[in-house]
This record gives structure tokens, C-alpha cells and sequence, in this order.
């Protein structure tokens, strides 16, 4: 019955931040009296202990995705409001729904941001657009999407990895990046910066970061060999057709001299625009150079089980640069706007 308890321990309504509609900060709405979702079949009702804030939160809010081709506004489509976000959720399995084994009662998971398991044809759902997400105290997710982890890190820590991580792994997987090469990440400091930096350096890369000047010193904490400070020209820092494949997450004004410096037949990954979408291409550079584009936005499960098997061996470890309350989450969003943070700001739910 509906109005049963779901589980020990598990009330009946919880705290989330909704988000209404398309717009500006006023659309993010903070209530305590939200039901508790009841996972269907294949699904398990996951305790969010935190819940990563990502640019993904802040473009699906304002509608920027329908620029990019999509219907209104979202990763995949048009948006059901009212909608929780997050994208990044780590956290306990609360209670289970048909079709999952109760031993699954307990477990420590984190959720992949793509939620592969639903992929129909070329459609992907993603947590916090198509499906509600983390910034929220209890979130149901297809089982076969959260990844039982076993980790000294903290759930802040560890919320720092799916949408971040994921992406970064994904960018540096669909490139082709082995070790040995030249690698130019740019946006090196972000939450996907950062994490690409450490994901090609564990490949044996060489890597080059780009970044603000003043965040260069923790670009050569995580691994980068090679810093540039942002809006310098990159063929003084970096000869022409000496970089083996370039990780963007920035696109801009500047984004023709990424081709400058690729090698022949070198590849160019992409999954960000943060410094703008629209940029101006020479055809001649990209067929004359044989360059391979590739736009990175889907997942793979394999790839984050391979995330989940880095994690656990400790061979990375993220960067947290400050907590808040998941009330607080409007202040996170601005603060993560103002860009003066290097790593990931996190939302953590009531207890």
C-alpha cells in the first residue's frame, strides 16, 4: 500500500530542492515536505549523504541545452517540472523495489550520472534532467546504475567522481589517450579539468594543463607536467603540431589555436563551452590535418566500473573545495559561477 512505510527508517516526506522552471536562481525552490520517491521495479531507493554540483545543474536550470539542438532545455529533452536535480549522488541503499535482492539493503553506492541501464536506442537519461537527482535526501535509481563502492572516502569525496569523473573518462576513452602522448586539458582546475588531468597522468600521458594563472600550482599538484595560464596565446607556450589530442571543456574565442598545436591526425574531444559555444572554424585545418572531432556526452557502464575499480585502489583522489548545506544550494551555485574554487563544490542533505 502507498501509504505503508517504505522501509525502517524511511519517512514518508524528505527535504529537496525543486526546480520549477527555466531561469534564474529564483526558480530553485527549497521545501521539507516532499514525498519520499518509492522505487519501482528494478530500482532501489538510495539515502543521499551528498550530492555534487556540477555546470550540468546550472545550463539544465537556465534551458541552455535547446541551443545545443535539444527540445527544451535538457540533456535529452524537455524537462517535467517541478524537478530535482544533481547529478552526482553517493549514498546508503535505503529500501528496494521488485525484482532487486535485499542484500543490496545498506550498501554504499555511487550512482552514474548517465543512467545507462535506460538507454533506448540512441536516447540517454541522466540524473537530475530526465530522471530526478540528488540534491535531495532519498533519490530512486535503477539498481543496475548504482555501483556499490568500498571506499575510506567521504561521501563528499566520493559525490565528487560520477558526473565529473565519468566525463573526464569518457573524454580521455573516446580520444584514444596512451601513455607516452602530449595531452592539453583545458579548464584544468574545473571539476572535469581536474579530474582529466589525473585519469590521462594515470595513463602515462603527458599532460598540459590550461587554467587561470593563479590555480596553475594545484594543475601540478594533481600531475600536469606543463602549465599554461589561460588567455595567453598557446603557440607561444606550445609549438605548432606537438600535441597529440586536446580535452576541452572551454570552446571560446580562443578555441582555433587548440587546432594550431594538434598533430597531424591528432584528436580533439569535447564536452563543455564554458567560455562559449559558438566558435569560428577553418575547415582547411581540420580535413588538411586529418583531425578527429569527437563530441563526448553519453557513457558507457564499463567505463564506470573501471572509475569505480581506480577509486577503490586509491590510485586518485578528488579535490573538495567546500561543502554546503543543500539548502544553501543557491550560494553554491553562485560561488561555483564566480570560478575562484579549484575541484568540487558539494551539497550535503539533511541526516
Amino acid at each position: 500500500m502507498m501509504n505503508e512505510p517504505l522501509a525502517p527508517g524511511v519517512p514518508a516526506t524528505m527535504a529537496a530542492m525543486l526546480l520549477t522552471g527555466h531561469g534564474g536562481p529564483e526558480m530553485l525552490v527549497y521545501r521539507t515536505d516532499v514525498p519520499v520517491p518509492r522505487p519501482g521495479l528494478g530500482e532501489v531507493l538510495v539515502r543521499v549523504g551528498a550530492a555534487g554540483i556540477n555546470n550540468t545543474d546550472i545550463n539544465t536550470r537556465l534551458g541552455w541545452y535547446a541551443a545545443g539542438g535539444s527540445d527544451a532545455g535538457g540533456w535529452a529533452g524537455a524537462i517535467a517540472f517541478p524537478r530535482i536535480q544533481g547529478a552526482d549522488v553517493c549514498g546508503r541503499i535505503a529500501a528496494v523495489g521488485p525484482g532487486v535482492a535485499p542484500t543490496r539493503l545498506g550498501e554504499r553506492v555511487l550512482v552514474q550520472s548517465c543512467l545507462c541501464s535506460l538507454r533506448q536506442g540512441t536516447q540517454d537519461v541522466w540524473l537530475g534532467s530526465e530522471r530526478d537527482g540528488g540534491f535531495a535526501q532519498f533519490v530512486a535509481v535503477p539498481s543496475a546504475d548504482a555501483y556499490a563502492i568500498d571506499s575510506a572516502l567521504s561521501d563528499a569525496e566520493l559525490a565528487s567522481f560520477p558526473c565529473a569523473y565519468g566525463t573526464a573518462q569518457n573524454l580521455l576513452t573516446r580520444a584514444g589517450v596512451t601513455a607516452g602522448e602530449r595531452v592539453l586539458i583545458t579548464g584544468a582546475s574545473g571539476g572535469v579539468g581536474s579530474a582529466a588531468v589525473q585519469l590521462a597522468v594515470r595513463r602515462g600521458a603527458e599532460v598540459l594543463a590550461l587554467a587561470a594563472a593563479e590555480k596553475l600550482p594545484d594543475c601540478a599538484a594533481l600531475g600536469a607536467s606543463g602549465l599554461i595560464a589561460r588567455n595567453t596565446a598557446l603557440t607561444a607556450s606550445i609549438p605548432i603540431n606537438s600535441i597529440d589530442a586536446v580535452i576541452d571543456v572551454v570552446g571560446g574565442s580562443a578555441w582555433p589555436e587548440l587546432l594550431d598545436i594538434l598533430k597531424p591526425r591528432g584528436r580533439y574531444a569535447v564536452s563543455g563551452a564554458i567560455a562559449g559555444p559558438l566558435v569560428t572554424l577553418d575547415l582547411r585545418k581540420l580535413y588538411l590535418k586529418d583531425l578527429t572531432f569527437l563530441g563526448c556526452t553519453a557513457q558507457d557502464s564499463e567505463g564506470f566500473r573501471a572509475l569505480i575499480r581506480t577509486i577503490e585502489a586509491n590510485a586518485i583522489r578528488p579535490r573538495v573545495a567546500k561543502t554546503y548545506p543543500l539548502a544553501d544550494l543557491i550560494d553554491a551555485q553562485q560561488d561555483f559561477l564566480a570560478k575562484k574554487h579549484t575541484g568540487k563544490l558539494v551539497a550535503i542533505p539533511p541526516s
